[in-house]
């Protein structure tokens, strides 16, 4: 008796941990969601100011990439972590949470995560042809075509998004107006749904993350094999490798493209795992929050949306140019305020 009382006494403490856990758990994300959107929003607002004015010492066709990416990263953060999470926390009476409304941040959130994720493949791609493609490197690599393959993935992007908009419905209803976005029953149970799940997941992101990756591989695979050529031939001449232009452009271009697609890599590869092992695993829903599932989910979830935060710490660490005009933007209001102090000190003297 006493031994089954001990027992009992063991059930009762492990289940108050878990629930504890899971509590601390959701108070981490209460904190998280929101810090997220405070730091993204004006991050990616400031990449974009930067970038637009084209002062960073980079090519207009890397530009025209970045600047596709941190507008889809701006848009992520807003819809997602911002309007979706945040608000859901702190503002549950809000309009956003009627029906209709709930459904177009629902569409623009997926349809910016797809974008972004595809123009990361894009800017990889781009990269590979400029560093491993001579002859088609003057034609692929040039504002014009960047422009024409951000436009094309934003278009497609939206058209293979257009399915999510069917998938909620009404929580309830409150004098004819619909309430809250919940997933259909339907969804869990029609093949039709299930087919289409699976071919977003396969077209976003395990695709990209396995073209990022290849495409990663072959190119510095081919600077590996260059550089050594390159050594080779600069050697006889006697001159200093460090002086080579060549190979200080190689190298920033290269910095540059592994800092994002790596960043991308380790912050995507959690919810790629959670993606296959749920599907292998026939797993549909949690029963309840204390689920390892549902906290493991959470967290892929996260560190995924931390990737749209990422970049403009990339291009600080990164690049030179780019840091001198973010100090001058920092300065600038400063400037101004002792500027207008000096002429008002001026005009009373």
């Amino acid at each position: 008796m006493n031994l089954v009382r001990v027992l009992n006494a063991k059930q009762e403490r492990s289940l108050s941990f878990t629930e504890m856990d899971e509590l601390l758990f959701l108070q981490i994300k209460s904190i998280y969601y929101p810090l997220i959107s405070a730091v993204g929003v004006p991050v990616n607002l400031v990449a974009i100011v930067i970038l637009y004015r084209g002062k960073c010492g980079l090519s207009q066709c890397i530009t025209s990439y970045l600047l596709g990416m941190a507008a889809s990263d701006l848009l992520v953060v807003i819809t997602d972590p911002l309007l979706r999470r945040s608000v859901a926390i702190y503002f549950a009476d809000s309009f956003i949470f009627i029906t209709p409304v709930c459904i177009v941040i629902y569409f623009s959130s997926v349809a910016a995560t797809v974008v972004s994720v595809w123009l990361t493949v894009a800017f990889t791609v781009d990269r590979f042809v400029a560093i491993c493609c001579e002859k088609l490197k003057t034609k692929y690599c040039t504002k014009k075509t960047a422009t024409v393959v951000i436009t094309t993935v934003s278009l497609l992007g939206c058209l293979e998004s257009v399915p999510w908009c069917f998938v909620k419905e009404p929580e309830y209803v409150i004098n004819n107006v619909p309430w809250n976005c919940v997933t259909k029953q339907s969804f869990h149970t029609s093949p039709g749904w299930a087919a289409l799940e699976m071919i977003h997941y396969i077209l976003t992101p395990c695709i990209p993350f396995f073209l990022i990756f290849v495409f990663n591989v072959l190119t510095i695979r081919h600077i590996s094999v260059a550089s050594k050529v390159r050594r080779a031939l600069r050697s006889k001449s006697y001159t200093d490798e460090h002086n080579d232009p060549e190979m200080k452009n190689r190298r920033k271009s290269v910095i540059l493209l592994l800092s994002i697609s790596g960043s991308f890599i380790l912050l995507w590869v959690l919810h790629i795992a959670y993606i296959i092992y749920r599907r292998i695993a026939d797993m549909l829903t949690y029963y309840t929050y204390t689920d390892s599932n549902f906290t493991i989910y959470g967290i892929s979830k996260m560190l995924q949306v931390l990737s749209t935060c990422t970049n403009t710490g990339i291009y600080v660490v990164t690049q030179s140019k780019f840091r001198e005009e973010l100090k001058n933007g920092v300065k600038y209001p400063f400037n101004l305020i002792i500027k207008l102090l000096s002429t008002v000190t001026r005009t009373h003297l």
